[in-house]
C-alpha cells in the first residue's frame, strides 16, 4: 500500500480563535473625568473666597459657585468655576503669572482640650493650634480667663461659647473670617462682642452668651487672622 504525502505546509498565517486573541488595552481616563480629591474642591473653594474679597463675584454667585466646587465629583466640574477668574488668566502684556508657591508643610494634628476653662483667683489661658467643639464654658470668679480661637481647628460648623465672669473678665478672640454673634448681659459689668457676618456663608459661626457681674467680657476678631481649617457643610456625598 503507498504511503499518501504530506501536504506542503501553508505559507498563510493560521488565524487566533476567539479563546487566543489579545484584548485590548484599556483607553486612558481624560483628565476631566479624574475624581476629585477633597484638596482639589478645597483649593478651588479657595479661590472663589479671595475673588468674592476682591469684589470679582456677588453673593449670589460665590454661594452657588462654593456649593457647586463642595459637591463635584470630578476636575471636569471643578474647571469652569474658575475659568473666569484672574488666578486662571495671563497677566497684563501677555507675561505667564508665578507659579504658585510650594505647598506648606502640613501642620501638627491639633490637641484635644476640655470643654471648660475655669478661673478662680487666678488666670486660665488656651490658645494656639486646639481642637473646638461645638460648646465651650468659660468662667472666671476673682480671675481672668483668655480664649483665643485665631489658629485653632473648628470641628463643628457653631460654637457656643457660655460665659460666667463675677468679679472677673473672660477675652475671646476669633479668626475675622468667621461669623461672631452675641447675646450677654452685663450687671454693674460690661459684655461687649463685637458681632460680625463672614463672607463665606459656610464659615463657622461663633456665638457668646452668658453674664458678667461685677465683671467684663469682651469678643472681637483677630484682624489679620484667618482661619484655614473648619467643618463646612455637608451637602451629601
Amino acid at each position: 500500500m503507498e504511503n499518501t504525502p504530506s501536504p506542503a505546509p501553508s505559507d498563510q498565517p493560521v488565524p487566533l480563535r476567539k479563546a487566543d486573541a489579545v484584548p485590548a488595552p484599556h483607553a486612558p481616563v481624560a483628565e476631566a473625568e479624574l475624581r476629585a480629591s477633597d484638596a482639589d474642591r478645597e483649593r478651588i473653594a479657595e479661590l472663589l473666597r479671595d475673588a468674592y474679597a476682591e469684589g470679582r463675584l456677588t453673593v449670589e454667585e460665590h454661594s452657588e459657585r462654593i456649593e457647586a466646587a463642595y459637591s463635584a465629583k470630578t476636575l471636569g466640574e471643578l474647571a469652569p468655576l474658575t475659568r473666569d477668574l484672574p488666578a486662571h488668566q495671563p497677566l497684563p502684556g501677555g507675561a505667564p503669572r508665578p507659579a504658585p508657591a510650594p505647598a506648606a508643610a502640613p501642620l501638627p494634628p491639633a490637641r484635644e482640650e476640655s470643654a471648660s476653662l475655669v478661673a478662680v483667683f487666678g488666670g486660665a489661658t488656651r490658645k494656639g493650634r486646639w481642637r473646638v467643639g461645638s460648646h465651650i464654658r468659660a468662667t472666671a470668679i476673682f480671675g481672668g480667663v483668655d480664649l483665643d480661637l485665631t489658629d485653632a481647628v473648628f470641628e463643628a460648623p457653631e460654637v457656643l461659647i457660655e460665659v460666667s465672669a463675677m468679679f472677673g473678665g473672660v477675652s475671646i478672640r476669633v479668626p475675622e473670617n468667621v461669623t461672631l454673634i452675641g447675646s450677654g448681659v452685663g450687671v454693674f459689668g460690661g459684655f461687649d462682642v463685637r458681632e460680625q457676618t463672614a463672607a463665606d456663608p459656610y464659615a463657622p459661626v461663633v456665638r457668646v452668651k452668658g453674664s458678667a457681674i461685677f465683671g467684663g467680657c469682651d469678643a472681637k476678631p483677630r484682624r489679620g487672622k484667618k482661619l484655614k481649617e473648619w467643618a463646612r457643610k455637608q451637602l451629601g456625598d
